[in-house]
């Protein structure tokens, strides 16, 4: 009982805590700090990579001692989440397109754009939140398992600021922008429930969700969070920061086996 309290908590403070916490900085700051937010994303990107590289992979590959699974894995969680990120900018676009009132400035479309946004957040957090669920199954409460979380949190607080911002701009108070950016978080407590009990299984299944995670967060390194933070700045102290991530990374993880 005690892992699954640890993962609903965990993910609710970094998950829906996260994404709470970017729709705060929004009501204060009323608008992105494409600066920031660019380091941020760069910064957050570099750690999960790390994570990826140096944590998730190598335990599914001691899991499992086939070598062809983890890689093949990777690439299924990759193109699934890339699936269902289409999907979604399918539908965004299809709603877009067959509504006659649309309009780029309009108070309407910005209330339609927080909402549309709040549901993507949600959707793709469901593949994230394995991660953390999976973490937990291979190596139970551990220090591992809080910074794959505290990751994905960091990753969170610029999205709930996304979807906030409109929201308020459109008239919305703040509590009830908070609020939508906060519940696009729960799917990471669900995906994060479904990893666990998927890993829980027998070895060769926690080493293929672990696997599946690991590209579900490749797939959010480099299709979402470098290319958004390069389009917000386009400048080489974004780099630097990707690179401190990852650097970072390697000091909590290494230094963390070496004091055990």
């Amino acid at each position: 009982m005690y892992p699954l309290l640890f993962i609903v908590l965990l993910t609710l403070l970094t998950g829906v805590g996260g994404l709470a916490l970017g729709g705060l900085l929004a009501t204060l700051f009323k608008r992105e700090s494409p600066k920031g937010n660019s380091l941020l994303l760069s910064f957050t990107a570099g750690l999960m990579l790390c994570i990826v590289c140096f944590d998730m992979v190598p335990e599914a590959v001691e899991l499992t001692g086939n070598l062809y699974v983890v890689p093949v894995c990777l690439v299924l969680g990759f193109l699934v989440t890339y699936l269902l990120n289409c999907w979604i900018d399918k539908s965004v676009h299809h709603e877009d397109e067959s509504n006659p009132h649309h309009c780029a400035c309009g108070h309407h479309d910005l209330h339609t754009a927080g909402i549309v946004l709040a549901a993507a957040v949600a959707l793709h957090n469901l593949p994230v939140g394995l991660a953390i669920g999976t973490t937990v199954a291979a190596q139970g409460v551990c220090y591992a398992s809080v910074l794959a979380a505290v990751t994905i949190g960091l990753h969170n607080i610029p999205e709930g600021m996304s979807i906030a911002i409109p929201l308020l701009h459109d008239g919305s108070k703040a509590a009830g922008a908070i609020s939508v950016a906060a519940l696009s978080g729960i799917p990471t407590v669900i995906g994060a429930l479904i990893g666990y009990y998927v890993g829980l299984r027998n070895e060769t299944a926690l080493a293929v969700a672990l696997s599946i995670a690991g590209g579900a967060m490749l797939y959010v390194v480099f299709f979402e969070l470098l290319p958004e933070a390069y389009r917000q700045w386009k400048s080489k102290w974004a780099i630097l920061a990707t690179i401190l991530g990852f650097a970072l990374g390697v000091l909590l993880i290494f230094s963390h086996v070496h004091v055990h």
